[in-house]
């Protein structure tokens, strides 16, 4: 007997401020789905979590989950009015017998669950945010852009929890490798419209593109068909006889199709310019200390940056990789060591925080008002790499319309806030390009442009980025910063670094200092030979953080059992730890004999 979806959605339609955002639109979620909801900025895709999470009402349609089953919802920007701790918040939608699941969960975040929300990051209240969906364990997980501001050490713990559950979930998210890990179907939102495709986001693009050739197809046959139909409308109008009035009437319809279908969004028409070439030389640094609050950020740092070096920094949240970019830019002095610049360089910055756009002033104010264009702020025209531009005309070129143009930044998305960032830095020459974070919250597309455009510069680029993709595409050289003052050099991107780490080896340097060139000669550490497959080798190198998590929780829950008095005043919660501490030392010794049988098979 075939078994209730966990939820339906069925001809749903939703208008904001007279547009229709969807019509006739019809989903069904079954249990164990994993779910990848993609589409451009601003198609609606939060708008629909919304909508199946219940918290949106459709103006006609119905929602229906089946009886019993709990649908939880991690939302991009949580309200945490009245909770004193992200824990406290974290933990409000669970019983009290079960509060210390969010310990487990925040160990693996990596988010301090004493933390206050009123001074908390955005990034620490999106952990807590997905701490409470992760401790809710409900029967279908909604995940909006999970992993914006999470680093990567904390995006592969979430992945190994989201492919261990039994949980059905639909994920929105930019990471590509996320995406592609997790994911068996997709549901695409295309003007409008939700298609559904039964396999994961790594068949997501040809899909699309077969859709976008047919559609293509469809519509050159239909403008042909008007064309001769038109023909003769007007070659016949003397001789039209009234049976020959239902052709009339036919090309009217065709018209009538013609004029109602919708264009497909283009990409933005985003450039960089290298202009002035720098010196050959960009950064020279030379034995950089760092720390604070005793904390060691570099310790003994050396790193010459070429010409044309695509240079990325990756390591945990915390461990200093912004501070380090602005020692390399001289915004910041180190405690010990020397920085020195080249000589013509012309930089732009692309901050995390995008704190260079007035939340409160309109987007033509913010292309109008900057000072690096020349433009005072009232002016309808900018300077675009030396060519006056139309401010509405430059937004449109980055797919903001004119109402947009005259709306307050904060009205934005995430994903179209970075969009008015990247036209600010686009319209003026640089030859060097710091990027912190800049993946966060642009769609696909605009990701696969900036890809493109950064290969295509002739500057140097200087970035941080948790998206293992980008920095597969973009980065020649990486450096990895693993805590404590070490600072690795690898020649290549983020699997490049990971197939060359060599942590095991005895004889491993802690600390390395690397000219880079922009063929990414110089490699880090060499990396051993095994027998093992390229899955196998990073099933290893994580089991011995899945083993430590595992021991650690199962620490957690020996701890609540010492209570001599837990079974006859709360059975309930006793039965539950004792089931999870007997999960989790069944699951310990599963990893502890298939990490043996790898370490031995890479041994031979």
């Amino acid at each position: 007997m075939a078994r209730a979806p966990l939820l339906q959605l069925s001809d749903i339609a939703l208008t904001f401020g007279g547009d229709p955002v969807f019509e006739d639109l019809s989903l069904v979620i079954q249990g164990g789905d994993r779910v990848a909801l993609v589409g451009r900025n601003g198609s609606g895709k939060s708008t629909l979590m919304k909508v199946m999470a219940g918290l949106v009402e459709a103006d006609s349609g119905s929602r229906v989950a089946s009886p019993g089953v709990t649908v939880g919802y991690m939302e991009q920007d949580p309200t945490m009015e009245g909770f004193d701790t992200l824990g406290a918040y974290a933990a409000s939608g669970l019983p009290e017998d079960e509060a210390y699941r969010v310990d487990m969960v925040a160990e693996g975040l990596k988010f301090d669950p004493m933390g206050d929300p009123k001074t908390a990051s955005g990034g620490e209240r999106r952990r807590a945010a997905l701490a409470k969906l992760m401790a809710e364990a409900p029967e279908l997980m909604l995940l909006d852009e999970p992993t914006n501001h999470l680093d990567i050490e904390a995006i592969a713990w979430l992945e190994a929890e989201l492919k261990s559950t039994r949980a059905a979930f639909v994920l929105i998210s930019h990471d590509r490798a996320f995406l592609r890990a997790l994911t068996r179907a997709t549901l695409w939102i295309d003007r409008g419209q939700v298609r559904r495709a039964e396999e994961g986001f790594d068949g997501f693009e040809e899909w699309r593109d077969k859709l976008w050739e047919e559609e293509d197809q469809q519509r050159h046959k239909l403008n042909r068909k008007i064309k001769a139909e038109a023909r003769w409308a007007v070659e016949g109008i003397s001789a039209r006889r009234t049976r020959n009035q239902g052709r009339v009437r036919a090309l009217a319809d065709l018209r009538a199709e013609k004029a109602g279908q919708i264009k497909r969004q283009g990409t933005a028409a985003m450039a960089f310019d290298g202009g002035s070439s720098s010196g050959k030389k960009v950064v020279e640094a030379t034995g950089l200390v760092k720390s604070y609050d005793g904390k060691v950020i570099v310790n003994g740092f050396d790193l010459t940056i070429q010409r044309g070096d695509r240079v990325a920094f990756v390591g945990p949240n915390g461990v200093g990789k912004t501070t380090v970019l602005n020692m390399l830019l001289g915004q910041i002095e180190p405690d010990a060591g020397i920085v020195k610049l080249g000589t013509k360089l012309n930089i732009a910055v692309f901050d995390q925080a995008r704190a260079q756009l007035n939340q409160n002033m309109t987007l033509w104010e913010n292309l109008a008002s900057d000072p690096a264009l020349g433009v005072s702020g009232k002016s309808d025209q900018i300077m675009v790499r030396g060519t006056p531009k139309h401010v509405v005309g430059y937004l449109k070129e980055f797919l903001f319309d004119e109402a947009q143009a005259r709306a307050p930044v904060r009205s934005l998305s995430g994903g179209e806030k970075a969009r008015l960032l990247l036209a600010r830095l686009m319209a003026r020459e640089s030859n060097v390009l710091v990027l912190d974070e800049p993946t966060n919250d642009l769609d696909i597309e605009t990701l696969d442009l900036l890809q493109d455009i950064l290969g295509d510069y002739d500057g140097t680029v200087m970035l941080v980025s948790h998206d293992r993709d980008f920095l597969d595409r973009v980065a020649t050289t990486t450096i990895a910063m693993e805590g404590n003052g070490q600072a690795v050099a690898y020649a290549g991107g983020w699997s490049d670094y990971r197939d060359q780490r060599s942590d095991r080896l005895p004889d491993a340097p802690k600390s390395v200092g690397k000219q880079l060139s922009k063929g990414g000669k110089q490699a880090g550490p060499v990396a051993r030979k095994t027998a093992l497959s390229f899955t196998q080798k990073h099933r290893l190198d994580e089991l011995p953080t899945v083993m430590e998590k595992l021991s650690s929780e199962i620490a957690k829950l020996e701890d609540v059992l010492s209570d001599a008095e837990l079974f006859t005043k709360q059975p309930a919660k006793f039965q539950k730890a004792s089931d999870a501490l007997v999960e989790r030392q069944i699951a310990l010794s599963d990893a502890e004999e298939e990490w043996l049988a790898l370490e031995e098979k890479a041994g031979s």
